[in-house]
């Protein structure tokens, strides 16, 4: 009698393609989180896996990883506000991830920078972390005054435009800001 050929697994039933299908999920989480550095080994264990399919999608994905991170390794910036406007158009092109990072590093090497502090309190905005941006924008207008005319026409702070609050910080009470304690002027002094 002749012997039965073993039974032919299928490429699902292969842990080989079940590591790869793991592996390129998890490339996958990462590349949304912008974290390309992340992403890159995970699909690099993909190529040349059991799976053409799979393969050829994680070589296309692992070539979008490379040209990623060649442009931010390539991005070696003059001066601060050249890195500012790199962060800029990060955040236009919705990569709050990458633009946070470059903002903070930013901050870390100047904390006074009003316009960092500004770009970070648009990027909270934006991110919906309405307190941080408050207080950032706040804290940009402490720094210069002249933001203000900025801010009232910027759209990162539409989520805002409703919040009493931003609208205090856009156009605070001219009285606050003069010599007399209450606010009011006097009749005895100098206009």
């Amino acid at each position: 009698m002749a012997q039965k050929p073993p039974a032919k697994k299928t490429i699902a039933e292969d842990p080989r393609y079940t590591q790869a299908l793991q592996s390129y999920e998890a490339g996958l989480r990462a590349m949304q989180e912008h974290k390309f550095d992340k992403a890159k080994p995970h699909f690099q264990k993909v190529v040349g896996g059991p799976s053409k399919e799979l393969t050829d999608r994680a070589s296309v994905h692992l070539s979008t990883c490379n040209q990623h991170l060649e442009r931010s390794t390539a991005a070696q910036f003059k001066n601060a506000e050249e890195h500012f406007d790199y962060a800029v158009s990060l955040m236009n092109v919705g990569d709050y991830v990458t633009a946070r990072e470059h903002l903070d590093k930013l901050l870390k090497q100047n904390p006074k920078a009003e316009y960092v502090v500004y770009g970070l309190a648009a990027l909270d905005c934006l991110t919906g972390h309405v307190e941080d941006a408050l207080r950032r924008l706040d804290e940009a207008l402490r720094l210069k005054p002249q933001l203000r005319f900025q801010a009232r026409n910027d759209s990162d702070f539409q989520n805002l435009a409703e919040d009493p609050r931003f609208t205090e910080l856009l156009y605070p009470d001219p009285g606050g800001e003069l010599g007399s304690p209450d606010g009011d002027l006097h009749d005895d002094e100098p206009v």
